[in-house]
């Protein structure tokens, strides 16, 4: 086996496919993945496979093109969109005389350099070793192998990959044990959050869809948003404020509900399972939501494709069956395009906005509210003596912010979340409350009295 060179940001990129031409796209998604992981892209090359080949994947030919375009271009790695079994890299880096590293492998890179908490760069260490388990090669010979027979000439015992191994196996267990001890601590975490009764959103979306740019424009926090493809690793949580749309006859304006709003890693096309595997913690902030904000680049051509591919990933993370309210993000790309809400049976089901140029977020903080149930009616109620029971139901949900007594009954200054004031108001002895109910508000079934 040759020396395997240090260098190597020239890269070469090959994109496998089977019958047609390339899916579209996804050849400048891999260039793009390429140069997020600190490449200069030289050149880019096709390789139809209707059959792979168990040894390097390619055909033959392919292979010659592969090593010609090498030497014209000076490339000094070889990038493959394509999973690569052990054998083959290792038959490709011996006949191009180059580094061979395929998608899952590019990937880690990158997830290697963004990691920055203590958690994110276990997990991906822990995902790099598992990867490096099955490509183990003879890098140097620090030990000899096992000779017989002669004195003074008998070995350590063991191989060099048998100690490396051995080594290696010590090394995933240690980090799993200490994944262990931080997922533990998380879900205290979590558990503490819970206790709190605040919602908790979390912003899932495709890679690069602008995921931490809209969640700096939420909190005002300063987490770390370019444009590039796996910008964020690590999950960020901040509590944020959700300003309700106010009844029109309510006569004061509550304050908002607060929410844990969590920005998580972003997804992309056939994501490696070993990832998925190593992230499911992190991911949890997602799986463990009452709200995903699926966040979609307006601007995409492939905006479907890719909005499909992370329902598939949030399916495989067992987050597939959360509600979603859907943004549309980077209108400011869009010609004409303005910030609106598209209704979904009465209630927002997606929002179009630029997180970059602050345009929208009024109607997200609504759509927000809305939906997890913090917009709220105030104002004031005037009950009649037969409506005791719906003024002992406003007390029993502390609502009843001041009371007067009046000769045919009671005046109350009350405040409830919207979706309890349209409960109330849909039962027999409800009309009070009815004046109070903006015109989109929630339409509850009438209750028999008991």
């Amino acid at each position: 086996m040759f020396e395997r060179s240090r260098g190597g940001e020239n890269a070469l990129l090959i994109q496998p496919h089977a019958g047609g031409p390339p899916a579209e796209g996804v050849l400048e998604e891999f260039a793009e993945l390429a140069r997020s992981a600190g490449a200069d892209v030289v050149a880019m090359l096709t390789a139809r496979i209707d059959k792979p080949n168990p040894s390097i994947l390619i055909g033959s030919g392919k292979l010659d093109e592969v090593k010609a375009a090498c030497e014209a271009t000076g490339a000094d790695l070889v990038l493959v969109n394509h999973a690569l079994t052990p054998v083959q890299e290792r038959n490709l880096e011996k006949a191009l005389q180059r580094r061979v590293v395929d998608r899952t492998g590019l990937i880690l890179d990158i997830f290697a350099q963004r990691a920055r908490s203590h958690e994110g760069k276990l997990q991906v260490e822990l995902a790099q070793l598992r990867h490096l388990a099955t490509r183990l090669v003879r890098g140097w010979t620090h030990l000899e192998r096992q000779r017989g027979g002669a004195i003074g000439l008998r070995g350590p015992g063991e191989t060099q990959l048998e100690t490396d191994r051995r080594l290696l196996q010590k090394r995933v267990e240690m980090l799993q044990k200490r994944l262990q001890k931080v997922e533990v601590q998380h879900t205290q975490m979590r558990r503490a959050r819970v206790r709190s009764e605040l919602p908790r959103v979390a912003l899932v979306g495709y890679t690069n869809a602008g995921k931490s740019t809209l969640f700096n424009a939420l909190t005002g926090a300063e987490a770390y948003a370019a444009d590039q493809l796996f910008a964020t690793l690590d999950p960020t949580v901040r509590r944020i404020s959700v300003s309700p749309a106010a009844s029109a006859k309510a006569d004061a304006t509550p304050p908002g509900g607060g929410v844990m709003l969590a920005d998580t890693v972003g997804f992309v096309r056939d994501l490696p399972h070993a990832l998925v595997a190593a992230f499911r913690s992190t991911l949890s902030e997602a799986r463990e939501a009452d709200l995903l904000l699926h966040v979609i680049d307006a601007s995409d051509p492939l905006r479907d494709e890719r909005s499909a591919q992370v329902d598939a990933v949030l399916h495989e993370i067992g987050a597939g069956g959360l509600p979603q309210l859907r943004v549309f993000n980077k209108i400011d790309r869009i010609e004409g395009a303005q910030p609106r809400c598209d209704t979904d049976g009465g209630a927002c089901g997606a929002v179009w906005l630029s997180a970059r140029d602050g345009l929208g977020l009024d109607l997200l903080r609504e759509a927000l509210g809305e939906r997890l149930g913090l917009r709220r009616v105030a104002g004031l109620a005037r009950l009649p003596t037969s409506a005791g029971r719906l003024r002992a139901r406003l007390h029993a949900l502390g609502a009843v912010r001041g009371e007067q007594h009046a000769d045919d009954g009671w005046l109350l200054r009350i405040d409830l979340p919207l979706v309890e004031a349209a409960r109330l108001a849909a039962q027999p002895d409800g009309a009070p409350l009815q004046p109070l109910l903006p015109a989109t508000a929630p339409k509850h079934p009438v209750e028999s009295p008991a």
